[in-house]
């Protein structure tokens, strides 16, 4: 099995209980959602996406030395 190293950003409420940014392992084939489920973040905490800097789909599969960034829902008015 290969493994890949993906780094984890996490921003605003999302950290509470988590981290800030983290390397992690994880196995070839693995998705943007596979990450998010393991974080244990749920849906409605899911706000935009990034895969290196630009806009992804939670069925992308990540790569070796990927940024996955990670940010709840904007709020505000």
């Amino acid at each position: 099995m290969i493994n890949i190293k993906v780094t984890v950003r996490l921003f605003a409420t999302l950290r509470k209980g988590r981290f800030k940014e983290q390397v992690f392992d994880y196995e070839e084939g693995t998705t943007v959602a596979d990450v998010i489920e393991q974080l244990n973040i749920p849906h409605k905490e899911l706000g935009i996406v990034f895969l290196n800097g630009k806009h992804t789909e939670l069925q992308q599969t990540l790569h070796d030395v990927d940024i996955l960034s990670i940010f709840p829902p904007v709020g505000g008015g």
